[in-house]
């Protein structure tokens, strides 16, 4: 009889940035593959990943996630050199590439790394073209946000008192 896998946990999510909604305005969702070290999986596995201050930028026709923080176990091997912060080669197919380059460099678009997660036994970094918000746009969302609290309650008020 065959047994059936039982998952430890819900939610594949690994990391997320949670800021990158506060101060980006958010347009196109890419998802991509990437490509890591064994030490890095180890460490992904056990959670020490930190992408809140990572990005992707785009050399020779290539994209890379760079800030990303992935610190090393300390039962890791003594004969490989861990470098936590180094640059990491997304596995994109060749439209994507082009969009990507095309939008960063003509439109002005930033590369914003908001979450990872595992796709199976694969780990995967999903980000987003995005343009920075000014001050301003940052207030008017939370103002926005504000009133759609405030709007609640005073329905759920509404529908209290007419009860």
């Amino acid at each position: 009889m065959a047994k059936k896998k039982s998952k430890s946990s819900n939610s594949n999510t690994i990391a997320q940035n949670k800021k990158a909604r506060h101060n980006y305005n958010l347009t196109d969702k890419f998802e991509a593959g990437m490509s890591l070290q064994g030490w890095e999986i180890k460490s992904i596995r056990n959670g020490k990943v930190n992408i809140s201050d990572c990005y992707v930028f785009m050399k020779n026709g290539e994209a890379y996630l760079t800030g990303a923080e992935i610190m090393p176990l300390n039962s890791a091997s003594s004969h490989v050199v861990c470098d936590a912060t180094r640059d990491r080669k997304l596995l994109l197919n060749r439209r994507e590439l082009d969009r990507l380059s095309g939008a960063v460099d003509r439109d002005g678009f930033s590369l914003i790394a908001t979450a990872m997660y595992w796709k199976q036994c694969w780990v995967k970094l999903e980000f987003f073209l995005g343009k920075g918000k000014k001050d301003h746009d940052k207030r008017a969302d939370i103002k926005d946000r504000e009133w759609q609290v405030d709007k609640g309650r005073l329905m759920k008020n509404k529908n209290l008192n007419k009860d």
